[in-house]
C-alpha cells in the first residue's frame, strides 16, 4: 500500500473520529459535572473501538472474498469512471440532505439528541430539558456503560459510509490478510485518538480546556443532526479524486 492510499484511509479513520460514537458522547462523559473519571472514558472508548474492529474485520474476511472473485474488474476503467460518478452522486446527495431550514438548529428537548446526552450523563432529562440527579448514579457501572457504547455503534453501523470506503481500499491494496487486520486496526486507534487526546487534556489542563470543551459540546450537539451529510460528501470527494487519480486525467 502505497503513501497516497495510507493518507486516504488516515483521512477516512478522521472523518469517521467526528462520529456520534467516537467524539460526541465522549464530549458529553468528560463534560459530566463532578470529578472526571477517566476509567469510564476510556472503558466507553475501548468498548467502541472493539466493536468497530470485529464488525470491520467480518467485512473484511467477506470483502476478502468478493475481491478474490471480482478483483479484476476494480481495476477496470469502467469500474474507474463509475467510481468516480458515485463520488459526485454522494457530493450532491450531501447538499441536498444539508437542509438549510434546519441547519444549525439545537436539538428539541426530550428529542433523540436530548435523550443519548441523558444517557451518556447519567442523569434523567425532562421533557422541559432539565436534568434531574434521580439518575447521577445510572452510568457508574460498569454494564450500562458498555450497552450505551455498544448501542452507539450499532446506531452508526447504516451510515459508516467511511468506515466501508476504507474496508474497500484495505482490501484492494492491503498486503494480506494479517496485514489488512492490522491496518484496520491501526484505523479504529485513528477513530478514537481525537477523543483520547481530548481526555489527556481534560486531564492535565481541566480549567483551561472547561471553555473550548463547552463550545466544542455545544457545536456537535447542534450540528448532531446534519453529520451524515458532510461526511457523505467528504467520501465522495475521495472516491471522486482517486478515481482521477487512477485514471491518469490530472496527466496532460
Amino acid at each position: 500500500m502505497d503513501i497516497t492510499s495510507l493518507g486516504t484511509l488516515a483521512v477516512l479513520a478522521l472523518v469517521d473520529s467526528t462520529s456520534f460514537g467516537t467524539l460526541l458522547i465522549p464530549v458529553w462523559l468528560l463534560m459530566t459535572p463532578g470529578r472526571l473519571q477517566v476509567g469510564r472514558v476510556v472503558q466507553f472508548l475501548l468498548t467502541v473501538v472493539s466493536m468497530y474492529f470485529f464488525i470491520g474485520l467480518g467485512l473484511l474476511l467477506g470483502a476478502n472474498a468478493l475481491f478474490a472473485t471480482f478483483g479484476s474488474l476494480l481495476e477496470t476503467r469502467a469500474f474507474l469512471i463509475s467510481q468516480f460518478i458515485l463520488g459526485l452522486a454522494l457530493v450532491s446527495l450531501s447538499y441536498k440532505m444539508d437542509n438549510k431550514n434546519t441547519r444549525g438548529q439545537s436539538p428539541q428537548p426530550g428529542g433523540r439528541i436530548s435523550r443519548w446526552r441523558a444517557r451518556a450523563t447519567g442523569a434523567n432529562s425532562h421533557p422541559t430539558g432539565v436534568s434531574t440527579s434521580a439518575g447521577a448514579v445510572k452510568l457508574r457501572t460498569t454494564a450500562p456503560l458498555m450497552a450505551l457504547a455498544v448501542t452507539a455503534v450499532l446506531a452508526e453501523v447504516a451510515t459508516m459510509v467511511p468506515y466501508l470506503a476504507a474496508i474497500g481500499l484495505i482490501t484492494a491494496e492491503g498486503p494480506g490478510l494479517l496485514g489488512n487486520a492490522l491496518l484496520l486496526a491501526g484505523y479504529c486507534l485513528v477513530m478514537i485518538a481525537p477523543a483520547l487526546l481530548l481526555t489527556v487534556g481534560r486531564i492535565v489542563a481541566r480549567s483551561a480546556l472547561e471553555h473550548p470543551l463547552t463550545a466544542l459540546d455545544t457545536w456537535l450537539t447542534t450540528h448532531a443532526q446534519t453529520t451524515t451529510s458532510w461526511i457523505l460528501g467528504v467520501v465522495g470527494v475521495v472516491l471522486a479524486l482517486r478515481a482521477v487519480y487512477t485514471l491518469g486525467w490530472f496527466v496532460g
